[in-house]
């Protein structure tokens, strides 16, 4: 069997490509900065070969893709805002470097937060650090990657209705070298995990809260290229999260951590109802770092699992 030659580029034409590249971004109000993202990507150049320009002399430049193909999807990005980190597949989140496709939400900068929460709320009692972790629309598998490098002696257990996400997600935790500590279901929340009710140290998600009706109104990036499926909460943008809220105390064991993101303006209502359901104690909001309440934490107080 022959192997596939790469596809090789001189470094004058790259350069050319760059500078048409940065040119057409500017032109349709694209941020510059992907460019050189990109080529760190899909031409392995490092960012002072890119300050310097020293690529330009090189002979021969080995891209992940035909430079026509590259050309192709830029012009998506320019004319269709297909999201650059779906060009290149990959996006970096936390140490990780996380495979995406439009199967899956691109992981944001902002959910890296939920795992040092999830760390700051398991201080109090060091034996939640271990044993049953969830990661619920785990998506990309994004969070069970993270979850999985904090707790080393946990098992996380990864839920997504949808296949083709639990192939990225799996793909990802191979890539990270997590696999062996990570479990995936396809299904819907904690269905699968019904064998395991009461056992949970925590449960860690991301899941939709985007209104309805606010959906359409997204950037063109958000709206025409990432799954709606993971950005539809209902019509209030709760439907998910109280579902998570009612559910959950089946699940985790007494004292186990709840946590979600959850969007701007939120905060309010989510902390009411962890209040009125009557499981939980111990309730906080969090702040992203942009200073938004972005993120809710409580307690399973009581952990009935005869529902």
């Amino acid at each position: 069997m022959v192997d596939k030659q790469p596809n090789l580029v001189s470094g004058l034409q790259l350069w050319q490509w760059r500078n048409a590249a940065i040119k057409a971004a500017i032109a349709t109000d694209v941020s510059v900065s992907e460019v050189d993202w990109l080529l760190q990507e899909v031409a392995g150049l490092d960012r002072l070969a890119l300050r310097l320009e020293s690529f330009k002399d090189w002979s021969a430049i080995a891209l992940k893709l035909p430079l026509e193909d590259l050309e192709h999807l830029w012009q998506r990005r320019l004319n269709d805002r297909l999201p650059v980190q779906y060009i290149a597949g990959v996006t970096p989140w936390r140490q990780f470097k996380i495979a995406v496709s439009s199967a899956v939400l691109i992981p944001r900068p902002e959910t890296e937060c939920l795992i040092d929460l999830a760390v700051a709320a398991s201080l109090a009692n060091p034996l939640l650090q271990q044993g049953h972790w969830a990661d619920l629309g785990t998506g990309s598998g994004a969070i069970a990657l993270g979850l999985a490098d904090v707790f080393k002696t946990a098992t996380i257990h990864a839920v997504d209705c949808s296949f083709d996400a639990l192939a990225i997600a799996q793909k990802n935790a191979l890539n990270s070298g997590l696999a062996d500590r990570i479990r995936f279901y396809q299904g819907s929340w904690w269905e699968p995990l019904e064998l395991l009710k009461g056992q949970f140290s925590g449960m860690v998600s991301n899941p939709p809260y985007i209104p309805t009706s606010t959906v359409s109104t997204l950037q063109p990036e958000v709206v025409d290229h990432e799954p709606h499926l993971a950005l539809d909460g209902g019509a209030e943008g709760l439907d998910c999260i109280r579902h998570l809220i009612d559910i959950s105390p089946a699940y985790l064991r007494p004292g186990g951590v709840w946590l979600v993101e959850m969007m701007a303006g939120q905060a309010d209502a989510v902390r009411e109802m962890l209040q009125n359901q009557g499981s939980y104690c111990n309730v906080e909001i969090h702040p992203d770092l942009a200073g938004i309440e972005r993120f809710a934490v409580a307690r399973a107080l009581l952990t009935d699992t005869s529902t």
